[in-house]
């Protein structure tokens, strides 16, 4: 039987067949991709997916900082965009950056600080990398991406280039809405670069101590140290909803704080938070997240919404 996999196009990045993404990922579980795709840079990208047959399924991925990837590994083609050129962060004018899809929410809040531009620091308050904080409308700290997202470039699964307008742009491209933990960012387009817009001139060093705030206020409230996620559920009320309910209250309301399910636990420091204490495997940490929501259902009548992404297959039991 042939196999999809001996006729793969060719490439000037790397591509690896049967690669284990557990390395990959914050909770360090989940099974292999049956190829993952480490493109070079936006053309690189552009030529492979013109040439993939369009029946190989493609998944993208960060730093898997939101995901759970299943024990069964990811069908078809996985592409990670991280490091080096996916990295970069640049000024491009008055109060503006730009940033590519794999640079860590952290390093573009670094950069804006080091360029005298404010209101870009609650992004070191976030997990993970800016181009994952598109689809789910990512945010902390009052502020969201929405707040500061100007226009976002993708190349969509046919390998074509494209451009979309974020809210607070006015260019004529194809816009995005922005609501709650969520954006209806075409599943079939890959985030590649993010046009990001301050709110004006801010004094760098001031800057950066927002940031170290931010640091110290994670480290003392979240399990970071752990191998853990980003927050597990969204919060069932907008920001700025009357008397809006918090997700790891209810959580604790439901007596699940320090839950377990094998290697899988709430987190006693912050209970919207799932942990792999050591030896976790992905069915742990999502039967331990549907326990959650099932417990939080019947004590709260809150159903709650999974934030953190679940991928792949589930791994068939011999």
């Amino acid at each position: 039987m042939t196999d999809w996999r001996d006729d793969l196009p060719d490439v000037r990045g790397k591509l690896l067949l049967d690669q284990p993404l557990a390395p990959y990922t914050w909770f360090r579980v989940g099974g292999p991709a049956d190829a993952l795709f480490l493109p070079k840079d936006e053309d690189d990208l552009a030529a492979f997916l013109k040439a993939l047959p369009e029946e190989v399924p493609v998944h993208f991925m960060g730093v898997a900082s939101n995901s759970i990837i299943r024990d069964g590994g990811i069908e078809g083609v996985t592409i990670r965009l991280m490091g080096g050129y996916w990295g970069s962060v640049e000024p491009t004018g008055s109060h503006s950056l730009f940033a590519r899809a794999g640079a860590l929410d952290l390093a573009v809040a670094k950069a804006s600080a080091k360029h005298g531009i404010s209101g870009l620091t609650f992004l070191s308050g976030i997990p993970g990398s800016i181009g994952g904080a598109v689809r789910t409308n990512a945010g902390c700290y009052g502020r969201e991406l929405k707040d500061v997202a100007n226009q976002i470039e993708g190349i969509t699964r046919s390998g074509e280039k494209v451009r979309f307008e974020a809210e607070i742009a006015q260019y004529g491209d194809p816009k995005i809405d922005f609501s709650y933990r969520h954006s209806n960012f075409p599943d079939d387009v890959i985030v590649t670069g993010i046009l990001l817009t301050g709110s004006g001139d801010g004094d760098p060093d001031a800057l950066q101590a927002e940031i170290a705030d931010h640091q110290a206020r994670r480290a003392e409230t979240q399990p970071i140290k752990d191998k853990t996620g980003g927050s597990t559920f969204a919060n069932p009320d907008p920001p700025g909803t009357p008397d809006a309910r918090s997700s790891w209250k209810l959580v604790d309301a439901a007596g699940c704080r320090g839950l377990r399910v094998g290697g899988a636990q709430v987190s006693e420091k912050h209970c919207n938070f799932l942990i792999n204490t050591e030896d976790a495997t992905a069915a742990d940490i999502e039967a331990l997240g549907e326990l959650v929501r099932a417990r939080v259902l019947d004590v709260t009548g809150v159903d709650l919404r999974w934030e953190i992404r679940r991928i792949g297959r589930i791994q068939t039991k011999v």
